[in-house]
Parts: C-alpha cells; sequence; structure tokens
C-alpha cells in the first residue's frame, strides 16, 4: 500500500517542503520517498518503536532524516495535526477494532485544518467502512489504483482533502 501512496504523489505533486506525517509508518517507505522526492519535512509515527531503527537505516542510505514518534493513533492530538500539510498512512486498518481509531483520527486531522489526509489498503473491510465514513461525513473520496511496472499493487486509496499545485 506504501506503493499506492507513493505513485499517487508522484503523480499528484507534493509542495517543496511539505510537512509530511506517515501514521503507522513501519519501515516508512513513503515517509522516505517523500523527503527524498520532495525535499519534504517528515515525521514517521507508530507505536512499535522496534520499527525506527529500520527507518532510520533506510532513511541514511537515501540521504534523508525522517522524525520518528512512538504514539498510538489515539494520541495524535489536533494540536500536533496541525504542524502537517499532508498526513499519509498505508495498510493501517487492517481489523475491526481500528475502524474507530482511524476514522477518529482522519476527523481530527480534518479539524486540524491538515490539507490532505491519504491512506491506502489492499480493499479490507475494515478499511473500507473507514473509507464510508469518511465520504459520507468527511468529504472523501476513494480510488482504485493499481501499479503494473516493476512493483506489482492494486488496492484502494482514501483521499480527504487536497494539495495546493507543486511549482
Amino acid at each position: 500500500s506504501s506503493w499506492l501512496i507513493m505513485d499517487y504523489l508522484r503523480r499528484q505533486g507534493v509542495p517543496e517542503h511539505s510537512r509530511v506525517l506517515e501514521v503507522g509508518c513501519g519501515w516508512g517507505l513513503a515517509s522516505i520517498y517523500c523527503a527524498k522526492k520532495f525535499a519534504a519535512k517528515t515525521t514517521g509515527v507508530d507505536m512499535d518503536s522496534a520499527v525506527f531503527p529500520y527507518l532510520e537505516l533506510h532513511a541514511e542510505l537515501n540521504g534523508v532524516k525522517v522524525d520518528t514518534k512512538r504514539l498510538k493513533f489515539q494520541d495524535l492530538r489536533k494540536k500536533m495535526l496541525s504542524k502537517f500539510d499532508l498526513v499519509i498512512g498505508a495498510d493501517i486498518c487492517f481489523w475491526d477494532e481500528l475502524v474507530d481509531p482511524v476514522y477518529k483520527l482522519i476527523r481530527r486531522a480534518v479539524r486540524a485544518e491538515v490539507q490532505q489526509i491519504i491512506v491506502a489498503d489492499p480493499g479490507r473491510p475494515p478499511f473500507l467502512k473507514v473509507c464510508d465514513r469518511c465520504c459520507d461525513k468527511l468529504g472523501g473520496v476513494t480510488k482504485d489504483w493499481e501499479l503494473s511496472g516493476s512493483v506489482r499493487a492494486s488496492g484502494t486509496l482514501l483521499i480527504v482533502g487536497s494539495l495546493p499545485q507543486a511549482r
């Protein structure tokens, strides 16, 4: 799903030096991409701090810096979210018990005036529930997305809001 986000951002563009938050970042592939491709200031958040050494190693190999924070979705408050232009998340809603926390995170990001939120998933039922709620209540849209080059991937993107056009 990180590949889907990266491909979407490659096509959409991201204004240089945007502030990007990757939630449930794992090894931070999408954060690293945004830092390298768009000179974005990126932060990766995950509740499992054991992933950060891998993220930091891959960031170093790519010549970029990604800040990290150990937090749960519920810990990401409006004040913190307001510091970001773009919030991204890949494969973050795979259990039914994640539907409410992910939806509430997206709602807080909207209320914090984050310009755009993008969440990608292969299309699991809990994610699709989040999509339905976000489309009904937050003006979100979904897009089926597929990559067929050297990396093959397909899934759904949930997009809430939009970034200004990259120059």
